[in-house]
This record gives C-alpha cells, sequence and structure tokens, in this order.
C-alpha cells in the first residue's frame, strides 16, 4: 500500500527493460552503484501531493544525478518506487514500483555530466481518479 504523500520515494536507474509481471526494485537490475550514483538511486522532493474534486495528483519536483570521479551507466531507464514498505499490496515482499521512464537508447554520463528528470509539474507524475 503506498502513502504517496508520505512514504520515501526514489527513482532508480537501470539498464533492464522493466515488465508487466515486475511489483518490487528486486524485479529491476540496477545500474552498479559509483561515481556518483548511490545505490537505490535519488529521492525526488515532492513538490505537491493532495486531491482535489475527486482526483489525487503526486507532483514531484524536477531530480538530477550528477556523474563524480567517473562514468555513470549505462542506463536507458528510470523507475519510481516506493522505498517506505516492506510488503506491496499484493503480499509481496520488497520496495513496490509505482512506474517508470524510458529515454530510448542508453545514456552514459560522463564525469561532471549531469542527467535531469523533468518531472510534470502541472499534470503531476501521476493522477488517481
Amino acid at each position: 500500500m503506498h502513502n504517496l504523500s508520505s512514504d520515501s520515494l526514489k527513482v532508480m536507474l537501470t539498464n533492464s527493460a522493466p515488465a508487466a509481471t515486475n511489483a518490487v526494485k528486486a524485479d529491476i537490475t540496477e545500474i552498479s552503484a559509483g561515481n556518483g550514483y548511490s545505490a537505490g538511486g535519488n529521492a525526488p522532493s515532492i513538490s505537491s501531493s493532495g486531491q482535489s474534486s475527486g482526483t489525487y495528483k503526486l507532483i514531484l519536483a524536477n531530480l538530477t544525478f550528477t556523474a563524480s570521479g567517473g562514468s555513470v551507466g549505462p542506463f536507458r531507464y528510470a523507475v519510481l518506487y516506493n522505498n517506505t514498505p516492506t510488503t506491496n499490496s499484493q503480499g509481496t515482499t520488497g520496495k513496490p514500483l509505482i512506474g517508470y521512464w524510458d529515454y530510448g537508447s542508453n545514456v552514459t554520463l560522463s564525469d561532471a555530466q549531469t542527467f535531469t528528470i523533468s518531472f510534470d509539474g502541472t499534470n503531476g507524475v501521476l493522477q488517481l481518479v
């Protein structure tokens, strides 16, 4: 179960395509930690989380990854997951997945390069009706 307004959300990077059968973080092969990339990824800041007229909207601030001391990647996908619960709504043990973004091709950051995930500040990362 997600409490999106208070749970700790994270975005990890992977070069493996997520599948519909993936339910928890452990189902995804994350890129190796190092050179500025931490195992588990980075935590985005919640800009807004609330319900209006029966629709819940989650808005996250843009999130930047920075290579430091060497390269990061390659990766193609950024995966948003809930880092708080240890069991998802189906009873599967692990950190439940929320969604992912496919950047279309492999990305490798050279030392000091940045990669910013630009979340939609108007429509949000997700809306639930």
